[in-house]
């Protein structure tokens, strides 16, 4: 892909193009234009979480303490270049590379917050099978989608506000680029893994993002200015997220870790915003009552940490559904346990393949749970048409796959079974 014009876009909507792009020239388009102080990190590796996952203590809050996201995502796959088990040698230069990007940014959403996952696939390589404490199944249909799943070996998420970063951390890993944040990389993945181009996946997050996006062929006008997700709504309410703790694996050698899920999906903006008006899309991405009782506001600026799901609103979902309209938030939270969300979801809109998306990456302490809440959002077992099953209608699965996420301690090309 080729840098996109400057003329023609806000800086916003072309440093997000950058990072869709990728590459060294778009690195350097980036640092010439993004132009920020970027906080370096630090060299005790003992001063960071155990947990990979632990993100929340270290990123931005809205004015209701909602965790933000970071604005710009990148999804690396990654395979290795033998099928062999790793070593002992390859075990300490991938360390040291991960190693290489705490020294050199602040682990926070100023910086850089990453994650390194992996498949099934990667795990079958080993004589030994998967430590029982996990669960990890091969990646398969849910509720019907397409078939196509991620069996590479390896995903590496970089996230940060600053376009620059993930960029520069993505070429510094495999030797693309001699410096982070003004410091030498004195070890990279090269050799080790290689990055399978035709997987990577590209995003953001942030109020207004997705208004700047109208120029795509199926992103509408109508999309809300102050709307952070393409759906028009705020997301990530803090009750009704799952905390980090209810997504770590308790017990085993992986420990500390945790599980993730990634499922790329489009979804039909113009049906969504030309079809509904505003009263249709509330119910359906809420309930019916939010919609009736004017609980959300244009964007979701009413809510404020929670979705105002009451047992009484989830008890009612089945009799929504039979009067006509059900709505999606209601749906998924019939899987709570004793009433606390299983689900931390850190998904963000896209663009890829120049048409409208999102990558919705979730972590749960096993798939399964990923599995239950999917079932329940769907509604398959309600009484109710497609279109207004929720948001079943506008968004289509392209593409999953499942990842186990290990401490921090055996994040670098774990065994099997460590124990």
């Amino acid at each position: 892909m080729t840098v996109p014009d400057r003329s023609s876009l806000s800086r916003r909507d072309y440093l997000r193009a950058l990072v869709a792009v990728g590459g060294a020239t778009a690195l350097s388009a980036c640092t010439s234009e993004d132009g920020v102080e970027i906080p370096t990190g630090t060299d005790d590796p003992d001063s960071l979480p155990e947990r990979q996952h632990a993100w929340n203590e270290f990123l931005a809050r809205d004015d209701d303490g909602n965790v933000q996201p970071p604005e710009h995502h990148v999804l690396v796959a990654l395979s290795l270049e033998t099928e062999t088990e790793p070593d002992d040698d390859t075990r300490e230069q991938v360390e040291d590379a991960l190693r290489t990007l705490e020294y050199a940014y602040e682990w926070s959403n100023e910086g850089l917050v990453f994650t390194l996952g992996y498949t099934p696939a990667y795990f079958d390589r080993f004589d030994g099978s998967l430590s029982e404490s996990v669960d990890l199944p091969e990646p398969a249909p849910i509720v019907g989608e397409a078939d196509a799943f991620d069996e590479f070996d390896a995903l590496l998420h970089l996230a940060s506000d600053h376009s620059q970063v993930v960029l520069e951390a993505e070429e510094g890993l495999f030797g693309d680029h001699d410096e982070l944040n003004g410091i030498d990389v004195g070890t990279d993945l090269t050799g080790i893994f290689e990055r399978v181009d035709d997987r990577r996946r590209t995003g953001f997050v942030g109020e207004g993002l997705p208004a700047d996006h109208t120029d795509v062929d199926g992103v509408p006008d109508s999309i809300p200015d102050e709307a952070p997700f393409f759906m028009g709504f705020r997301s990530g309410f803090s009750e009704s997220q799952a905390t980090e703790d209810r997504v770590t694996i308790e017990e085993g050698p992986f420990a500390g870790g945790t599980t993730g899920h990634v499922s790329s999906m489009r979804t039909n903006l113009r049906q969504w915003f030309e079809q509904d008006n505003h009263y249709m899309r509330v119910q359906k991405m809420f309930s019916p009552e939010h919609a009736e009782s004017e609980l959300v506001g244009d964007v979701g600026e009413k809510l404020d940490t929670a979705t105002e799901l009451t047992d009484e609103r989830i008890a009612a979902t089945e009799d929504d559904a039979r009067s006509g309209v059900v709505g999606h938030a209601q749906k998924a939270a019939r899987a709570r346990e004793d009433g606390q969300p299983l689900l931390l979801r850190r998904d963000f809109n896209t663009v890829d393949g120049d048409q409208p998306g999102v990558h919705f990456v979730s972590l749960q302490r096993g798939i399964e749970e990923f599995a239950r809440v999917r079932k329940a959002m769907e509604g398959d077992d309600l009484d109710v048409t497609n279109l207004n099953n929720g948001i079943t209608g506008y968004i289509f699965v392209d593409r999953r796959g499942n990842y186990l996420l290990p401490p921090r301690s055996r994040r670098a090309l774990p065994p099997a079974d460590p124990s």
